[in-house]
């Protein structure tokens, strides 16, 4: 990583709002997986290692946010989003096959999209795309059709 890169990237967190952070992960995941995937088409068993495990740790702090208490429907669905990635994580490394992340590294682009929208516009109804990204994801996982609810996410 470059120095820029290096130097960017801290500062970029202290600045970032409670959402902002959740899109700071959710790239992070992205690049994990992405090189995982490029690890995988390398046969490189260390990096492959290396990537998903730390994919694993950000989808760690992710999901210690969520609040299954409080979050009604739409914590439920981020949980089952997380539990989703981990196992499409464990099938690639078992199946040493990066087929596997394709499709959830597109997933995590859209509910990264969808947070960063909430993040720039908090006043702009977009409390709904996430909810209806978080949904249509999920919903695309189990391949049943679920009802969207709004997600109210306090700043």
């Amino acid at each position: 990583m470059s120095t820029t890169k290096m130097s960017y990237k801290p500062s970029a967190i202290e600045g970032a709002s409670s959402i902002g952070l959740m899109v700071v992960l959710f790239d992070t995941l992205a690049v994990d997986l992405r090189r995982a995937v490029a690890a995988l088409n390398k046969s490189d068993i260390e990096a492959r290692c290396k990537e998903l495990n730390h994919a694993t740790l950000v989808i760690g702090q992710l999901d210690s946010w969520v609040d299954l208490d409080k979050g009604g429907e739409s914590a439920r669905n981020l949980a089952g989003f997380y539990a989703y990635l981990r196992a499409k994580m464990m099938e690639a490394a078992v199946s040493q096959s990066a087929k596997p992340l394709q499709a959830p590294i597109e997933m995590i682009l859209r509910v990264r999209t969808a947070w960063h929208q909430l993040d720039v516009a908090p006043h702009q109804g977009t409390e709904k795309t996430i909810a209806n990204t978080v949904t249509t994801s999920t919903a695309a996982v189990s391949g049943k059709k679920q009802k969207r609810i709004p997600f109210s996410q306090s700043r």
